[in-house]
């Protein structure tokens, strides 16, 4: 079909019941967008940020791309970092990846894909970067998972050394990046521990959040809850 039509009746309905709820819903939305978070996920469409965050509209700047990667050649990406972080000026730059993740999998495999297979590249990467510690991993879950938590964490640290992020700490504003993961099968959020506020963390967080999730992948517990 060219026309949707049941999608078009379930805008009308959506923004109906916005409406019943609060009138000036629109109104106050068109007004300004002034979010606190930019949200770097990946754009599989079972991991919608607003929703999963509890979040409405206008609350969450959005960048998704294939398992949420973070790369200096991509001006897409970037762009959308400097809007957030020089005229929107978000506190929370927030990177987050998801347990099963289709683009981690694919990189872990060396079936051809085609086109993707030169953007699954740079997950390669880091999993060639950790592959001591992913062949400690308990079995072949684990190591899917244990290497989407690596990603997220490697993409930590590009956003933190990007020229956009640096001068924002270097000119004092207050700006920290974090690394999350989703949990498919529960809806559930959890923190990788590499929050990064200054420069002067860099390391130290990133080797500690490393630690922790081989830790967690040698026992095969990476996808459990952490309380």
């Amino acid at each position: 079909m060219r026309v949707l039509k049941n999608i078009f009746q379930k805008n009308r309905d959506w923004a109906q019941s916005e409406i019943d709820r609060d009138p000036n819903f629109f109104k106050n939305l068109e007004a300004q967008q002034s979010p606190e978070i930019l949200w770097i996920g990946c754009a599989d469409s079972r991991v919608p940020a607003n929703q999963i965050m509890g979040m409405a509209p206008g609350e969450v700047f959005v960048h998704r791309n294939i398992a949420n990667v973070v790369v200096h050649s991509d001006f897409n990406c970037l762009s959308v970092l400097e809007y957030a972080v020089a005229v929107l000026k978000v506190k929370h730059v927030i990177v987050c990846g998801h347990y099963g993740c289709g683009g981690v999998k694919g990189a872990m495999q060396n079936n051809k894909l085609g086109l993707i297979d030169n953007w699954l590249r740079h997950i390669k990467d880091v999993r060639s970067k950790h592959e001591q510690l992913l062949s400690e991993c308990a079995d072949n879950e684990s190591e899917l998972d244990t290497l989407c938590e690596l990603n997220v964490i490697e993409q930590v640290l590009n956003v933190c050394h990007t020229t956009i992020v640096q001068e924002a700490w270097e000119n004092g504003q207050e700006l920290a990046v974090h690394g999350w993961i989703y949990r498919l099968k529960d809806g559930i959020l959890k923190d990788l521990g590499s929050c990064i506020t200054h420069p002067d963390e860099l390391s130290d967080i990133y080797r500690l959040a490393v630690d922790s999730t081989m830790l967690a992948g040698a026992s095969g517990s990476s996808s459990q809850p952490t309380g």
